[in-house]
């Protein structure tokens, strides 16, 4: 009675001692001077199961032999192995006389260590083995039941602890993770809400800015027209930023990213048990955006019966969960956007006349890229020093034959589709001038077929502007833009009067 009292004893102090870890290295030692203490054994290892190698390596070692043969650095194979039979059966195997039988290729190192008994008891935690202990004795025989029954109680207290600390450590790695993250969605966040992201200082692109400044502080609904990869987020971006609303939260919805019997889940959200697989409730994008700015990309994309619903939240500031019993109040304001002639839309009926009126209180045009050539070169050079930091590289500029390329193209993906160019380019070119070949924006145009100009003047407006834009915008002078079209500069000046062409402010 005396040894089981003073077994459980110790078996609790194991388990205070192990479960108080928090990092694998001390608990190594922690293991290694609780093993000595309560289990009178020649020789005492843990060794957990490593999946790279297939095998098990040691990481505590207590001995009291004079040769050890058997040493930390090795690593005991999963198959053929005492250690491998213990984990794959997750059950106690005991050599009770090593000198006469070795079962195993192991057993005979330990008998060259001078051992009469080894024990292979597996750290279990449920049924998920983590490795084994083996315990080793001098003498040999059957160990005592009560004995064997201690040892699978400190080789339980062993796995917990360590599943512990191994969890533990993968939170604080996680945590870490997480605070990496965090710098750095803070500092995205900065990026974002600074109005210099909105590169550009054509007449075009301006106007648009302009008008996005105006209907900023209102908390008129807005509606911004423009082909993909003009832009229109970041104009919503920063019309939000703008706003009063700035503090709260521009909460952002694809409206053709989702099924239609999502979107509505998606929009207004619903309770437990409004459909099946609604196993709790949850808040829509308008609940989420309550007080600040909900951004409605692909609007015309949006079903018909999700339409009649945005109208009525337009309307009266009320959204219906689904399934919900009553109506909830929230204060947003919406802006939308479509690369769609929505007014087309309207007279093939396939998006509503109502909506669209109530969303085009405040249209806002963004022009594509073709149109704001003069812009090319300094989108360029801003995608351009974006890259390098991110890629760690020193890439001072373009080369000029490159820009001259880039602004022959007729950019059908606008500038998303430059920002793709430039970064892969980035890629490819290793240099401290950027070089742009066909084959880099060869890969664009065999997915987009160029969009011709209207007619001849229009050719002739985008020729002016490219080599206008190339020659940051001097007219006269052998490398002026007179020169380059084989004009006299007061013919260039006069065509571009005519086009209503002026240089960008550089303010």
């Amino acid at each position: 009675m005396d040894r089981i009292e003073r077994n459980y004893r110790a078996l609790l102090t194991v388990a205070v001692v192990l479960n108080s870890q928090r990092e694998m290295a001390s608990l190594w030692e922690a293991i290694t001077a609780e093993i000595t203490k309560v289990i009178p054994w020649a020789r005492a290892t843990v060794t957990l199961y490593d999946p790279e190698v297939n095998g098990f390596r040691f990481y505590v070692m207590a001995t009291t032999m004079a040769q050890v043969v058997l040493k930390r650095d090795m690593v005991i194979p999963h198959v053929g192995s005492g250690m491998g039979w213990s984990y794959d059966h997750k059950k106690v195997h005991c050599r009770p006389d090593l000198q006469r039988e070795q079962v195993f290729p192991e057993d005979k190192m330990y008998v060259q260590e001078g051992l009469g008994r080894i024990i292979n008891l597996p750290l279990l935690v449920g049924e998920n083995c983590l490795g084994i202990l083996n315990i080793g004795s001098i003498e040999s025989g059957v160990p005592d039941p009560g004995d064997l029954e201690f040892l699978t109680q400190v080789a339980m207290q062993i796995a917990y602890a360590i599943d512990h600390v191994q969890a533990y450590e993968q939170i604080e790695r996680l945590r870490d993770q997480l605070d990496k993250e965090n710098v750095y969605l803070i500092e995205e966040l900065k990026l974002n809400k600074n109005s210099d992201f909105l590169v550009g200082k054509s007449q075009a692109f301006q106007k648009a800015v302009a008008l996005a400044r105006e209907v900023a502080p209102t908390p008129t609904t807005v509606l911004i027209f423009g082909e993909t990869g003009t832009g229109k987020e970041l104009i919503a971006q920063a019309i939000h930023d703008w706003s009063p609303r700035h503090r709260k939260p521009l909460v952002r919805v694809n409206c053709a990213a989702f099924p239609a019997g999502l979107v509505e889940s998606e929009l207004f959200g619903h309770e437990r048990g409004a459909f099946t697989g609604a196993d709790r409730t949850r808040e829509g994008r308008f609940e989420l955006a309550h007080g600040g700015t909900l951004f409605l990309d692909e609007i015309g994309e949006m079903p018909l019966e999700t339409q009649a619903k945005l109208l009525r939240v337009l309307q009266d500031g009320m959204v219906d969960r689904l399934g919900g019993k009553g109506p909830i109040s929230v204060d947003v304001r919406v802006i939308a956007a479509t690369n769609r002639d929505l007014p087309a839309a309207v007279k093939e009926g396939t998006f509503r006349a109502d909506l669209f009126y109530r969303l085009n209180v405040f249209p806002l045009v963004l022009p594509p890229l073709r149109d704001r050539l003069e812009d090319l070169p300094e989108l360029t050079r801003h995608f351009l020093r974006r890259y390098c930091v991110k890629f760690n590289r020193s890439c001072k500029d373009i080369e000029q034959e490159s820009l001259e390329r880039l602004m022959r193209y007729s950019w059908p993906g606008n500038i998303r589709e430059l920002e793709n160019v430039i970064e892969r380019a980035l890629i490819l070119s290793h240099g401290s001038v950027l070089h742009v070949d066909e084959q880099v924006l060869g890969s664009q145009t065999s997915s987009f077929a160029a969009i011709p100009p209207a007619d001849l003047k229009e050719v002739e407006r985008r020729h002016i502007l490219q080599i206008l834009a190339m020659t940051d915008w001097h007219i006269e002078g052998p490398a002026g833009a007179a020169a380059r079209l084989g004009i006299p500069p007061s013919t260039l000046r006069s065509r571009m009067k005519q086009f209503g062409m002026k240089r960008p402010s550089s303010s």
